[in-house]
């Protein structure tokens, strides 16, 4: 798993199977159940690297889609609806991403 020695494994499946039906996504939900919620600042930052697939510095809405199979291969992608509400919430400054700023602040909501 990715996310090995930041997130407990059980802590991560209980927080996945909260979500497994299509349009059931919360963040706040998410981010407490996995424990990212209560992670140091450097800890959320490695989180946001893992994500951060193609290296840019941000999360964009294709990976924002994919968002779950960082924490489980088999995890389903978000809808369209969820992905865009996800977006919406994270990124403060309207440029369409998400940047580690904006990221820590989303875990910490």
């Amino acid at each position: 798993m990715a996310f090995a020695g930041v997130l407990n494994d059980a802590e991560v499946k209980a927080a996945l199977d909260g979500c497994s039906a299509a349009d059931s996504f919360d963040y706040k939900k998410f981010f407490k159940a996995c424990g990212l919620a209560g992670k140091s600042a450097d800890e959320v930052k490695k989180a946001f690297a893992i994500i951060d697939q193609d290296n840019s510095g941000f999360i964009e809405e294709e990976e924002l889609k994919l968002f779950l199979q960082n924490f489980s291969a088999g995890a389903r992608a978000l809808t369209d609806k969820e992905t865009k509400a996800f977006l919406a919430a994270g990124d403060s400054d309207g440029d369409g991403k998400i940047g580690v700023d904006e990221f820590a602040a989303l875990v910490k909501a």
